[in-house]
């Protein structure tokens, strides 16, 4: 009977146990299912799964960095936490806390969304461990209601609930309420229109948002961000949005010039049919990755 070695079933990439072990890796994928203030189209808490399985199907070779960045990092996946039991404000102490614990065991997290709400208690979790902090944020929203239905804690909420933290940087904005336009100039953060972006060379405004960053960053990135016509599969899409080399050139001159501490990617809506967003998704994680970690 012939003997083989079964791959993780769950875990990014589908990597071998040597370099997936937890112990070796420097990069853990956290996958947070939670979709509990969404009010549009719903199904975000699918989207850490789809993320997971749409790796296997992505080559392991970076072309642009020319290796394969899984042998230099070591990644290794967390079982999902499980976001349906207790309240909201127990579900974000508990993510919180496991933040902290990947922290205080020198990794690097990657939160895999669910929606945009996760974000706050990891940025408090980065901040007690990080000085000098920024958050650069990609997304279509600025997400910075003091409050929405009722809930400060509403996805619609938490980019106000950041900038209480540590300041950010917004990149891709194309929808705000008028509450949060007027809030804007009194906020601890500066925001990156679309519309402003498209008529500017690259260069340029990436030098920009370079120039408002901090040492260290947490990295968050709402699948939105990106336009339609390239990432469909999110729960609230927006015309006018950025481009795959638009923001892979933003994140390698990041990654470049600061620390980034730590990251998360929510927004995936998992369409039937459409594997094109789900491989986007992964591809941006590895990327992100191979960026932050093989480099120079």
């Amino acid at each position: 009977m012939s003997r083989y070695t079964p791959m993780p079933s769950e875990n990014f990439g589908g990597l071998p146990e040597e370099y997936s072990r937890y112990e070796i890796s420097r990069a853990v994928i956290f996958p947070v299912p939670l979709e509990r203030t969404l009010t549009a189209s719903r199904g975000t808490h699918n989207g850490p799964a789809a993320i997971l399985a749409a790796s296997h199907h992505m080559e392991l070779y970076d072309e642009e960095l020319q290796i394969e960045p899984y042998k230099e990092i070591g990644i290794h996946t967390l079982p999902p936490i499980d976001t349906n039991d207790g309240s909201l404000d127990e579900v974000i102490t508990e993510l919180f806390t496991a933040e902290c614990g990947l922290l205080d065991d020198e990794k690097f997290p990657v939160a895999l969304g669910g929606e945009r709400s996760i974000t706050p208690p990891l940025v408090t979790a980065m901040a007690k461990k990080f000085k000098n902090l920024s958050v650069l944020q990609l997304d279509a929203h600025t997400n910075l209601r003091n409050e929405y239905q009722g809930n400060p804690s509403s996805h619609a909420c938490a980019m106000r609930r950041v900038v209480e933290v540590c300041p950010a940087v917004q990149v891709g904005i194309r929808s705000v309420s008028l509450e949060e336009a007027q809030a804007i100039p009194h906020l601890r953060t500066k925001v990156y229109w679309a519309k402003d972006i498209a008529r500017m060379p690259t260069k340029s405004w990436i030098a920009k948002v370079l120039g408002d960053l901090s040492a260290n960053v947490y990295l968050t990135i709402d699948l939105d961000g990106f336009d339609p016509s390239v990432m469909p599969a999110t729960g609230s899409p927006e015309p006018g949005g950025l481009d795959w080399y638009q923001v892979t050139s933003l994140l390698r001159a990041v990654a470049s010039h600061k620390k980034i501490v730590g990251m998360d990617v929510a927004g995936l809506l998992p369409q039937p049919g459409d594997q094109a967003s789900d491989l986007l998704a992964a591809r941006l994680v590895y990327k992100c990755l191979g960026y932050i970690f093989c480099q120079g």
